[in-house]
Formats: structure tokens, sequence, C-alpha cells
């Protein structure tokens, strides 16, 4: 434990074990709902904690945010509980992108894509960006990039649209693709608003991703989505739609230039879907496995605020397809309408626990099963 903590301790990180949420006037958590035999625990305490990469052979969780930095959260003796948290890069430009692929850690900011040579956390630490792309999409509306590697070993990119209901053109409202060592990108998706999470079903190695619905259409349109875009040059329907089937006001007078791919799952409107995660491990009973895990960010245009949670997408076991949806986790929200917590990424640890970052309250959390 000592070689990590050392590390942090030369590059003046904060080196403790998170509080104990009771001695700041009561736990919070305990309000959050979850089915029978689950039980969640504050992992660490993160300013602004957004998308996360997991490296566990490090003891490592490598934290983005929407803003300059990115942290690194140190657990080393593996006892679920962060022993050091600091920041790793400052100055960087909406550090919400990242993830991380032999050897190296890949940062998606609002106008380039970068990476960073990373064998281990001191050289990471230490380390130069070496610019792969810098002719992204620079516009702050909208500007936070998702990326995450694909099963193909290209590293993927959503790039939202600098608007709220507008004509694109470019890289506007696309996910693309690039190869680790750059290059130009390839448009995989198209015609997607703002998906700021998405994940590969394992088996099928297939795209799944959440796309955010246009405000001010009113409190209950349009739906939020989940999509599936297993092959390349499919279009989602923006700007011609502003969520699922709901026709935006905009364009609404103008004929759909092609067949729209709608989503195989709505959520409710203005619920900001953000991260995605397939659940892969036996720690949680069985029939959740095969299932995606969404964070759902919470509601700012609509009268009576909704998400606020963690929402399960069911899927039929011999199919591999999308059937439904329930809320797994709730209690962020509270019945005041005022909410104390936001919940943005979803990830599983090697364990089979599931990680749930929270940047309003600076927070990362491990949802684990411990039985009935």
């Amino acid at each position: 434990m000592r070689r990590l903590l050392g590390l942090a301790a030369a590059l003046g990180w904060l080196t403790l074990a998170p509080a104990p949420a009771a001695a700041q006037g009561g736990d919070p958590l305990a309000r959050i709902n979850l089915p029978d035999g689950f039980k969640i625990e504050l992992y660490a305490r993160v300013p602004k904690a957004r998308t996360m990469v997991l490296l566990e052979d490090w003891g490592v969780i490598l934290v983005g945010s929407r803003g300059p930095v990115i942290h690194a959260v140190i657990d080393e003796d593996r006892d679920g509980r962060a022993d050091a948290v600091g920041v790793l890069f400052d100055g960087l430009k909406l550090a919400n992108g990242i993830d991380w692929k032999d050897g190296w850690f890949y940062v998606a900011e609002q106008h380039r894509l970068v990476r960073y040579r990373a064998p281990d956390l001191q050289t990471l630490a230490q380390a130069k960006p070496e610019v792969l792309y810098d002719k992204l999409v620079d516009d702050p509306w909208h500007g936070w990039r998702y990326a995450r590697f694909g099963p193909d070993g290209m590293l993927y990119v959503a790039i939202g649209v600098p608007c709220n209901i507008c004509e694109v053109s470019g890289l506007e409202g696309t996910i693309v693709r690039f190869k680790p060592t750059g290059g130009a990108p390839e448009i995989y998706a198209s015609g997607i608003r703002n998906s700021v999470g998405f994940a590969f079903q394992p088996g099928t190695g297939e795209l799944y991703f959440t796309d955010n619905g246009a405000d001010n259409m009113g409190d209950d349109s349009p739906p939020d989505e989940f999509n599936y875009a297993p092959r390349k040059g499919l279009w989602f329907g923006f700007p011609w739609y502003g969520g699922g089937k709901d026709r935006t006001p905009d364009f609404r007078g103008r004929p759909v230039p092609r067949k729209a791919t709608f989503p195989v799952v709505n959520f409710g409107a203005h619920v900001a879907a953000l991260g995605v995660s397939f659940y892969t491990g036996s720690q949680f009973p069985p029939q959740y496995r095969g299932d995606a895990f969404v964070a759902q960010h919470g509601s700012w245009n609509r009268s009576i605020p909704d998400g606020y949670r963690v929402t399960r997408v069911k899927f039929d076991k011999k199919t591999k397809k999308a059937i439904g949806r329930e809320i797994f986790a709730e209690g962020w929200l509270g019945p005041d309408g005022e909410a104390w917590g936001r919940p943005v990424d979803v990830k599983e640890m090697r364990d089979g626990s599931l990680l749930v970052s929270d940047d309003r309250a600076g927070a990362i959390y491990r949802i684990r099963y411990v039985g009935k």
C-alpha cells in the first residue's frame, strides 16, 4: 500500500479514507431505495465526479469532469474505500471523455482528442499529451464528450450538437470513431442530439447509447432515449425528431429526409440519461446478468423534476434484445423536489459490484449485493 500512497503524497494529493457521511449531519445514502439485498456505500469523495475508467490492476480509478480536471482515486488495499484522491491533470477543456487502452490514457476534450503514455500511474502523472485530432466541434453547448473503446479496437467519441434544436453540419450530432493512433474520424452514427453515455453489449459487441431529448417541448415531451446501433450508418432522427417519435416544432413542417432509427427503450422526458454499463458479473442475482444500468442525471426543464436515479434496462436472455426498464436505485431527489445528488456514470467492478458517480454531491458510490 505504501507505493501508491507514497506517490500520492509526493504529488500533494489528499490522502485519507472517506469521512462517514453521518459525521456530516446524517447519512444521505440512507435515502436511497434499492431492491432487496442490495447495499450502497460511499467509495470516495471526488469533486464534480463524472466519467470513470477503472484500472483495478493498479488499484486506481480515473475520474473525468465537466471542467478542466481529471482526478485519480487510489484504493490500494482494495477494501472498497478510497485511500487517496488527487488531481491528475488540470487545465483541460471539458475533460469528460476518458478511456484507457494498451498503456495509453485517452482524453476527448471539447475541441480535441489526446492521449498520455500510461504504463503505470507514476508515468501517467508525469506524461505530456500527444494530440491525435484537434478539429472536434469547439463549442461549449453540449461540448462534454463521451469516449469508449469498442471491441473493434477503435475509440468511439460522442459529439453533441451546439444548440437545442438546429440544423447540423460536419461532425455535429454524431458518434465517431478513431484509430488508437488518431487520424481523421469516421462517422459511425448520426442524427443524435447529445449522447453522454454508451456501451458495447457483451457477446454481440453491438453499440447501445443514450441520447438526451430536446428542451422546451413540454413536461412530457420528448422522451430521452436508449438506442441500438448494431452497424455503421444509421440515422437517429435529430433535428426532425426531438426524442423518440416526437417531432420538433422547428422541423415539423419539413419532410423527413431519410428513414430514422427509433429508440429501443424510451425514458421519461428530460431525465437526462447518461452513463451506461452492461452487467457481466456474478455478484448480483442471475436475472441481472446481461442487463444494462443507466444513470439518469435528472431534469431541469420540467415543472416536476424527474430522473436523479439509476435505471435498469432489461434484456431478453435468449434474443439479447431490450425488453423494458425499471427503477434500480432512487432517492437522490428529495420529496420537496430538491436534489442532493445527480448520478452521471455507471461502471462494473471486477468483483461484480457497481460504481456510480455523482457530480452534484462530488462522490462515487459502490452498490453491492449482500443477500436478503
